[in-house]
C-alpha cells in the first residue's frame, strides 16, 4: 500500500526519524529518554519490515533502547 507514492514501511521509517529527532527537543532528560525509546522501537519495527531485514538498524536501536531504559529505571 502506497501513500503519495511512498510505501507504508518507508513512512514508518520517517515516523521513527521524526520521533527520535523530536526527543532531542525535550528539556527534561527523562522525557527525552522516553520519547527516544518510542522512536527506537519504531526503528526496530522498521528494520524488521525491510526486505531484506536490516540488522544494523535493529541492533543499534535495541542497544539505544536498553541504554535509555536502564537510565529511566535507575532514576
Amino acid at each position: 500500500m502506497d501513500f503519495f507514492g511512498i510505501h507504508w514501511v518507508e513512512w514508518l521509517g520517517y515516523l521513527a526519524t521524526a520521533t527520535v529527532l523530536t526527543s532531542f527537543l525535550m528539556k527534561a532528560v527523562t522525557r527525552l529518554r522516553i520519547v527516544n525509546c518510542i522512536g527506537c522501537l519504531l526503528f526496530v519495527c522498521y528494520g524488521f519490515l525491510l526486505t531484506p531485514l536490516s540488522k544494523p538498524i535493529i541492533i543499534t536501536n535495541l542497544a539505544i533502547f536498553f541504554i535509555n531504559l536502564y537510565y529511566i529505571l535507575k532514576k
